[in-house]
């Protein structure tokens, strides 16, 4: 019988000392102490270009959002990951000009009349230089993977958000403050844009 409890004393000294390091490591991975004994860094690139592909859209507003991202990994046995974000990103609302054709323009008199794309949303991301890593808890196994999925998750939170905002409604609004000055003046005539739905 003591043998049993001598042994269950054991196991629990021994998770307590590996729970112990393992928030000890935490601490001193989030300081610069490690810093010390790194001689610098080497890098070596060969660029390659991969494809030249024609633009045609012409981008009207961009939208800049900040926002704190907090990403929990659920795990079975261990505690929880989570890391902390601050993060930036922006999106891009535009109109793709490369799909107006002839017929899309039409004449009368002195006004014209286009019909436009409806407007998209050209780009969303996260600026990765105005956006850092805040805080990681317990992600001593992978921390590299449970920031990747916290970003990609800030990415699709751009988008959504940028689309709940109305970015393509103020895209539309621009295309007549903008776009349509520049082709009255080119053309000298009346301009009107139409969006095809």
């Amino acid at each position: 019988m003591t043998r049993l409890i001598n042994a269950i004393f054991r196991l629990v000294l021994i998770a307590v000392l590996v729970a112990g390091l393992i928030a000890i490591w935490e601490q001193i991975r989030g300081n610069n102490l490690l810093s010390r004994f790194r001689k610098g860094d080497h890098t070596t690139q060969s660029i390659v270009l991969k494809e030249v592909a024609s633009l045609g859209k012409l981008e009207l507003v961009k939208y800049t959002f900040k926002d704190i991202v907090e990403h929990e990994q659920v795990n079975t046995f261990l505690p929880n990951a989570n890391a902390i974000l601050i993060v930036e990103g922006e999106a891009t609302g535009c109109i793709d000009l490369t799909k107006i054709t002839a017929t899309d323009v039409t004449a009368d008199g002195d006004s014209v009349t286009i019909r436009l794309p409806e407007p998209e949303l050209c780009t969303w991301k996260i600026n990765h230089d105005r956006s850092r890593v805040y805080d990681t808890r317990f992600s001593f196994l992978d921390q590299s993977q449970l920031v990747s999925d916290a970003y990609r998750k800030a990415e699709h939170q751009v988008k959504e958000s940028a689309l709940s905002s109305g970015i393509l409604e103020q895209t539309r609004q621009n295309t007549n403050q903008i776009l349509r000055p520049i082709v009255e003046r080119i053309s000298g005539k009346k301009v009107g844009f139409v969006f095809r739905k």
